[in-house]
């Protein structure tokens, strides 16, 4: 242990003694560690935010729609009660089937109304965002089409400001609604995008009960989302049997789009992190080149060390702490810059998802055995070809 620390100390000071050219060549490993920690820290923060977003919103459907592509796509259209026989049909496979509205009504409460978005639901499909105000909607809400409804932050506070909403009354397309739950501020845009900022929801027997129009989808939860792909093949099986052999559906499930995009950001975070890696390798290709240059220079000194008693091995280990000290010395200064660029770029990204959480001590491991991987392996040739010098040559030179 004390030559090594003898060896190190002894390296440090050679490095120091041509600290201009240390840094020039300490830059490409700059360069190269701090590009690979920012991506490989941002693409892994987008992907855990994104997931983390997603995943609040509770169990993913797998939602059945008509494909408007077939020739007569009014033949395929949803009832109401295609949900009820679509879920028993299923059994055990489904937890629930539930049709699904999507409407622009009017929203009115005293002199000021507007155009809202209106969606239905009406189950605790085990969504992890908390409550503003009040609850979210039951199923028992649905099995009495209950005149409720539940707000999001901003609907809330255009119709009651900073006041309590829940127990207050409020007029959908001309009937009137007690509010039950105000949802709280979603921060992220793409939250805002995916919830709807601007958003009432209230029960799908309700919302049938006023307008007997088609569900625009069907939502069917499966019980093991590993079979979802096989239950909506069985939902459009039934569906078709409901509505003829030549009706036509398409699928899609949640659960895999979320995993899509996952998998997505994951394969090019990786791809930008290799493209970064291959300015690790010419800072590698630079660390060799000067080590090369040091030893052409300390001829004579290597001369002298084996004269009086230095092994291969203690040769070698002298110009191979040389370039683990450059290495390690060029990934820390990169490590820095590149966590500062994963913070600032980590704010940015949580103006988009929210909240994300950013790998660091992952991070800081790649560009440590980033750093020492180079280190080693491009100041492993110059180390053995000082080792390899004949003492007499040496001392001749």
């Amino acid at each position: 242990m004390r030559r090594l620390v003898a060896y190190t100390e002894e390296a440090a000071r050679a490095l120091w003694t041509n600290r201009t050219r240390s840094v020039l060549t300490m830059l490409g490993m700059i360069i190269g560690t701090s590009s690979i920690i920012a991506v490989f820290g941002m693409s892994a923060g987008a992907t855990t935010g994104i997931a983390a977003t997603l995943s609040s919103f509770g169990t993913n459907p797998v939602a059945i729609r008509v494909d408007t592509t077939q020739d007569y796509p009014q033949y395929a259209q949803f009832r109401y009660r295609d949900a009820k026989r679509v879920e028993a049909d299923l059994g055990g496979l489904v937890t629930r089937v539930a049709p699904f509205y999507f409407r622009n009504w009017q929203v009115r409460r005293g002199n000021e109304q507007h155009v809202v978005a209106i969606v239905t639901g009406g189950d605790n499909d085990g969504s992890k965002i908390p409550m503003r105000e009040g609850r979210p909607l039951n199923p028992f809400d649905n099995d009495t089409a209950a005149r409720v409804c539940v707000l999001t932050d901003d609907v809330a506070r255009t119709f009651f400001g900073d006041a309590p909403a829940v127990g207050k009354d409020i007029i959908i397309n001309g009937s009137r609604y007690t509010v039950v739950g105000v949802f709280p501020k979603l921060n992220g845009s793409l939250i805002n995008s995916v919830a709807g900022s601007n958003t009432v929801g209230i029960p799908y027997s309700t919302l049938h009960r006023t307008d007997a129009s088609a569900p625009d989808d069907l939502e069917v939860y499966p019980a093991d989302p590993m079979q979802a792909d096989r239950v909506g093949e069985l939902a459009t099986s039934v569906l078709q049997h409901i509505h003829g052999p030549h009706a036509k559906y398409t699928v899609v499930n949640g659960a895999a789009m979320i995993a899509n995009v996952e998998q997505t950001l994951r394969v090019i975070g990786f791809g930008l992190s290799a493209i970064g890696a291959v300015s690790l390798l010419v800072a590698g290709i630079g660390i060799m080149n000067i080590m090369l240059v040091s030893v052409v220079e300390r001829t004579r000194e290597i001369g002298i060390r084996k004269s009086i008693g230095a092994s291969r091995t203690d040769i070698a280990l002298q110009f191979l702490m040389e370039s683990l000290l450059l290495s390690l010395a060029g990934g820390g200064a990169g490590m820095l810059v590149g966590l500062l660029a994963t913070a600032g770029g980590a704010q940015l990204i949580s103006n988009a998802l929210g909240t994300v959480i950013i790998p660091y001590v992952l991070v800081v491991c790649i560009a440590l055995a980033f750093s020492t991987a180079i280190g080693v392996a491009f100041g492993m040739y110059p180390a053995l070809r000082a080792a390899s010098m004949d003492p007499i040559k040496a001392l001749r030179s």
